[in-house]
């Protein structure tokens, strides 16, 4: 006997589920990256950005988080990287962040980011080995790989950071 298809909802209801996320790499003009520091968090800092709302595309989301974190609207330029980071120990759910180029800010506009925004303590204008402490080392890496691909003028994928090249990590 043939299986009968299952409703929509229940079909879509037993698919995995998923965080997406979006963020935009603003740069200073002496090639710093602007961290921010999350109050919900004491473990690292972020770029900004966040979880998409429901109907809501990536780069719209880039575009309201910087809004809505630093008082900035300054809509991002390029997809820099799209990073899968796997479900976490802690039981965070699985992430697909898409992160884009936020461009670089005067000497004025840098020194007045502010945040504006109660989910923020802090932030922080970054050099490479600054951001490496900061941040988780996924994330680290994940900013590694936007720097090139700000370089390279290329988009990369990432598995946790990490760039998949010719099918391998």
């Amino acid at each position: 006997m043939a299986k009968q298809p299952l409703p929509g909802a229940e079909y879509y209801a037993g698919l995995p589920h998923h965080v997406v996320g979006a963020g935009a790499v603003l740069r200073d003009s002496d090639g710093r990256v602007l961290l921010v520091r999350p109050a919900y968090r004491s473990d690292t800092w972020e770029i900004p950005g966040g979880a998409l709302e429901h109907g809501e595309y990536p780069w719209q989301a880039a575009v309201r988080e910087v809004k809505e974190e630093l008082g900035l609207n300054l809509p991002p330029g390029r997809l820099l990287a799209i990073d899968i980071v796997p479900t976490q120990d802690d039981g965070r759910l699985p992430l697909i962040n898409f992160l884009f180029d936020g461009g670089v800010l005067s000497p004025a506009e840098a020194a007045a980011v502010r945040p504006c925004d109660e989910e923020l303590s802090a932030v922080a204008w970054s050099t490479r080995s600054e951001w490496t402490a900061r941040l988780a080392p996924h994330m680290a890496r994940r900013i590694d790989a936007c720097m090139h691909a700000v370089e390279t003028g290329r988009t990369v994928y990432l598995q946790y950071g990490r760039p998949l090249e010719n099918g391998h990590q």
